[in-house]
């Protein structure tokens, strides 16, 4: 099959992997990006793929805690150009939808758009957009967003590109050590809170991965097969530190993990959402 400069430039920037060898994974993989990737991890050991694949958007991440309640939720507004992202009218109805969110716990858009707004019953959801309209003249609307109940932390960065929704287990916590990993996450972008999160199919995926790795270097292949389990094991590990957040060395102090940090304190991790505005979803 044909494939084209623009797919192999996407997994080139993807991957950092020279062009010939990304036009060759992709050959190879029938045109599927995802198994091209699966294919190159297995014969570089050192490539590193970006994830979080992103789509042109506007908009802006807000979100709403209420720490009495223990109830709070994140979302994602998106709008049709930059300047409006920073506009008053719409970031306070950002703000006003996340409340809405997180107190009437809607399921779906279209459910949250009908619902009469919390703070005023008289209008809907979307009759806060349209007047909204009205005043920036430029279409807004919900693109996602998710709710969570009890003992919650938040970071929402200051242009609201993205924003942070953290849980944790326990009966108090300090709101700066949660602000913290809040970042934490912001910044490191883990793929899942622990390791009991991570899909079965994905750790399978990696195993072999690993043992591809390890097939296709010169230097293992007289090594015994519990050493090369061994290796196997060492490169899971690295990959949990590097992908699960209870695992990752904390960015402000990496002498210990997440996990250590809020175990320090008395909690446990639960669940998170990061949000970047025009990833896809």
């Amino acid at each position: 099959m044909s494939i084209s400069a623009a797919d192999v430039m996407a997994l080139r920037n993807k991957t950092n992997l020279p062009m010939m060898d990304c036009k060759a994974a992709l050959t190879e993989a029938g045109g599927d990006k995802d198994k091209a990737i699966e294919i190159l991890r297995k014969k570089f050991k050192d490539a590193a793929v970006k994830r979080g694949d992103r789509e042109t958007a506007e908009g802006r991440i807000a979100i709403y805690i209420d720490p009495e309640a223990r109830v709070g939720a994140i979302l994602e507004l998106r709008c049709e150009s930059a300047p409006v992202v920073k506009a008053e009218h719409f970031v306070k109805l950002a703000d006003k939808i996340a409340k809405q969110v997180a107190v009437k716990n809607p399921a779906t858009v279209e459910e949250l758009l009908s619902q009469p707004f919390v703070d005023d019953p008289t209008r809907t959801i979307n009759d806060l957009i349209t007047e909204a309209y009205g005043l920036i003249r430029e279409v807004m609307r919900p693109k996602r967003f998710a709710r969570l109940t009890g003992l919650l932390g938040e970071y929402c960065h200051h242009d609201g590109s993205v924003g942070v929704l953290v849980q944790v287990e326990g009966s108090q916590a300090d709101p700066q050590l949660l602000r913290d990993v809040c970042m934490h996450v912001a910044a490191r972008n883990p793929l899942a809170a622990r390791k009991e999160d991570v899909p079965a199919e994905t750790i399978a995926k990696e195993t072999e991965i690993a043992r591809e790795q390890i097939a296709n270097d010169p230097k293992n292949k007289n090594k015994p097969a519990n050493i090369l389990e061994k290796i196997i094991e060492g490169k899971l590990k690295t990959w949990f530190a590097e992908n699960v957040l209870v695992e990752q060395p904390f960015v402000k102090d990496d002498s210990k993990t997440v996990g250590q940090l809020l175990a320090g304190a008395g909690l446990k991790m639960g669940r998170f959402f990061r949000y970047k505005v025009g990833e896809l979803s």
